[in-house]
């Protein structure tokens, strides 16, 4: 392919332009990851333990927002593109240099940052809790994962031929069990569809020790990844290890959908995206069962 060559005109153009001309902000890659984790005391030994959708947050040691709770984050680097951004962060938190990344969404408020104009590229990960290692960064005193949960009332529907407005206000508890932390927030989304085409709008009501917009952030991933998730069922196995059971992985699917499946239509439609393996995983007080892996051909296509 044949690469572009500027003109001698276009080059006397660039000598005199000077970006310095116009207003630039700060761009920042927020890390919203994502995994499964055992929660909670197990209380019947014939069962496997209960297990949690869970959100990893970094408690802040400056200001602003110092001592509150905020997605791991942090500023790109003129050396680098925003996806790069993105990978370098998740592995100084966790330790994991492959996992699930996409870019869920891109936030740039006014006044969303006191420091000044900050736009965050939002991105959604997926990992895997045994290949995890904590690592809080600089700017962080701590980093925990927290239980999440969410809580939905919709508050307006109106419909048309052409267009719909939907409000949805939904409730957004964060919660770490050995600490007791209670985090929480009050966000309203807004859904406008013109001609089938959708906006949608966030504003939070309230925000209780949640940093900068960052409930607002956490609800939409959560959203997106429901959303993904029910389009490409690929993406749930990024929360598994290598192998795991048809049980533990209707299961986590359950808990990023916050629904119940039923286990028939569920084992139909994940059928091609599993390999049964020669292996069963066998514990206390309750029968051995199989383990499975990923169909890698149904993976690369």
């Amino acid at each position: 392919m044949k690469r572009y060559q500027m003109n001698e005109e276009e080059k006397q153009f660039l000598s005199r332009y000077d970006i310095s001309d116009f207003e630039r902000p700060s761009v920042a890659a927020d890390m919203a990851i994502y995994s499964i984790m055992e929660e909670g005391r197990r209380e019947n030994f014939r069962k496997l333990p209960p297990k949690a959708l869970k959100i990893l947050l970094i408690k802040r040691a400056s200001y602003p927002y110092k001592d509150c709770w905020a997605l791991p984050g942090g500023f790109c680097r003129p050396d680098e593109s925003i996806y790069e951004t993105a990978k370098r962060e998740l592995y100084e938190e966790t330790n994991v240099e492959a996992a699930y990344l996409e870019l869920a969404g891109v936030f740039g408020d006014i006044g969303r940052d006191p420091r000044g104009w900050i736009i965050s590229n939002t991105f959604l990960s997926l990992i895997d809790a045994d290949t995890c290692e904590l690592r809080a960064g600089t700017d962080a005193w701590e980093a925990k994962w927290f239980t999440i949960e969410t809580r939905r009332k919709e508050i307006k529907k109106e419909v048309t031929e052409e267009t719909a407005e939907i409000e949805t206000e939904y409730t957004l508890l964060l919660s770490h069990e050995e600490t007791g932390i209670s985090l929480a927030a009050k966000i309203r989304e807004r859904q406008q569809f013109k001609h089938y085409h959708e906006t949608v709008y966030y504003e939070i009501l309230e925000s209780d020790q949640l940093a900068f917009d960052h409930g607002k952030l956490i609800l939409h991933t959560l959203l997106f990844l429901r959303k993904s998730l029910k389009n490409d069922l690929r993406i749930g196995f990024d929360l598994m290890p290598g192998t795991f059971t048809l049980t533990g992985l209707q299961s986590t699917f359950e808990l990023v959908l916050d629904q119940k499946l039923l286990t028939p239509n569920f084992r139909r439609k994940i059928n091609d995206y599993v390999v049964e393996t020669d292996e069963v995983v066998e514990g206390e007080g309750f029968r051995p069962a199989k383990l499975f892996k990923r169909n890698v051909e149904e993976f690369y296509q």
